[in-house]
């Protein structure tokens, strides 16, 4: 920043600032911004300048400007702004301005005094009736010129165009164009009827960079009626070659479906194959493409579906192999009496199958007490064998190693003897 510091425009702020203030801001870098800083009197100079100039844009207006007694650095600060904006209403334009901290940190001296000697111009600019600095304005220049004065300088090659001068023709006739049709070939031979001659020139190193062409040619503007079926399919050189070339950079006008190709004659065995003129899905992904709607299976007509296909579902219908139900709720509880299972047979109505899940595994374990205790006599024994009536089988325990030790019973049951029947009176005499 020392190094723009330019003493020239030193000088010049200087010499204004005395004629319009008759105050002297000294000379150097310290002395000026020591001046400076506190805004005072950038304040001065712009109101001077606002009250000598009668032609002062109409932004000046909505403006009042008033100086802060430089008390302490937020009034100072705050007389810089005022300056700035003060400016830029003036005609300065903002990449012209400088910052607040350029002054009162010292940082960009020479763009405070770039930004004085602009506003200096601009009061040039408005007509201010004082002494001024900087440079002139520049002003605009508008000129009309005749219909006859522009046809004149459509003969004239300017020098964007390049020059003509130093070129010389001599030892050059020309009467026309020589072309190689001109030269009667009736005589030559059918082999060297595709050959161009020396005579002709030489396309060796030819180069057709930078040309522009009228319209892009076409394979389909090449009349081949009497070529074969079987070149109709290759590309020759005259027409150029796609290797590597490359699409990079170019928008089409909309997007080449496989569907806008006739192939109507197609044989039934090709219809399912995608060339490689509709491009390759291989590598293609999905990532990161929102769609409509999900597709079920269910949308997915199959009328004529065969009975024994209509269980399966397809891989166009995506594959539940490693799918997962974690996490997910449903409306309600799956019971086995939701099942109906009107056709089964009786044998294996009696069968829970693995649709309903499991018992192996299972306990009660820390399970409350059910409603009622079920007692042995609730159990319904009619159609029981009478050889097994007194068996209390598995479902009711087991009496072995069973032991009444510690028991208590209401009162002990003594064995009494047998009371005798009363004999008949004619027995006892």
């Amino acid at each position: 920043m020392g190094a723009k510091y330019d003493t020239n425009a030193e000088a010049e702020v200087k010499q204004w600032l005395k004629e319009l203030l008759d105050v002297d801001i000294g000379s150097g870098t310290f002395e000026v911004e020591k001046s400076l800083r506190n805004g005072k009197i950038l304040m001065e100079l712009i109101i001077k300048i606002y009250e000598g100039t009668p032609n002062k844009p109409p932004k000046c207006d909505n403006l009042k400007l008033k100086v802060n007694q430089p008390t302490s650095h937020f009034k100072q600060m705050e007389n810089i702004e005022l300056f700035l904006k003060a400016c830029n209403a003036y005609g300065v334009k903002q990449s012209s301005l400088f910052l607040t901290s350029d002054l009162f940190e010292g940082r960009n001296m020479a763009m405070v005094l770039a930004t004085i000697l602009q506003l200096g111009t601009e009061a040039q600019r408005h007509g201010f009736n004082g002494p001024t600095c900087g440079s002139k304005p520049t002003e605009k220049h508008v000129t009309n010129f005749s219909e006859e004065q522009l046809r004149a300088g459509e003969c004239i090659i300017g020098l964007q165009a390049g020059t003509n001068k130093l070129a010389s023709q001599k030892g050059m006739s020309i009467g026309s164009v020589r072309h190689v049709a001109d030269i009667k070939v009736d005589d030559q031979c059918s082999e060297g009827q595709g050959v161009i001659g020396l005579q002709s020139g030489t396309n060796k190193f030819a180069s057709q960079k930078g040309m522009s062409f009228g319209a892009v040619r076409h394979i389909a503007d090449i009349r081949a009626d009497d070529a074969c079926s079987e070149g109709q399919g290759v590309i020759g050189l005259q027409s150029g070659t796609n290797k590597c070339a490359s699409q990079a950079g170019m928008v089409m006008g909309a997007v080449r479906h496989v569907s806008d190709i006739r192939c109507d004659n197609a044989i039934q065995d090709g219809q399912g194959v995608i060339g490689l003129q509709s491009g390759t899905n291989k590598f293609a992904s999905q990532s990161g493409m929102s769609f409509g709607a999900v597709r079920h299976i269910a949308d997915i007509r199959a009328d004529d579906q065969a009975q024994d296909g209509q269980g399966i579902i397809g891989l166009q219908s995506g594959s539940n192999k490693f799918a997962s139900q974690k996490g997910m709720s449903f409306g309600a509880v799956r019971h086995v009496s939701d099942i109906r299972a009107d056709d089964a047979t009786q044998d294996g109505q009696g069968i829970i199958s693995l649709q309903s899940g499991t018992n192996q595994f299972a306990s009660q374990k820390g399970m409350m007490g059910m409603g009622a205790m079920r007692h042995i006599s609730d159990i319904k024994v009619e159609d029981m064998l009478p050889d097994s009536k007194s068996a209390i089988n598995l479902q009711y325990g087991n009496p072995s190693g069973a032991n009444q030790a510690g028991m208590t019973f209401g009162s002990r049951r003594d064995i009494m003897r047998p009371k005798r029947p009363e004999a008949a009176p004619e027995e006892e005499s």
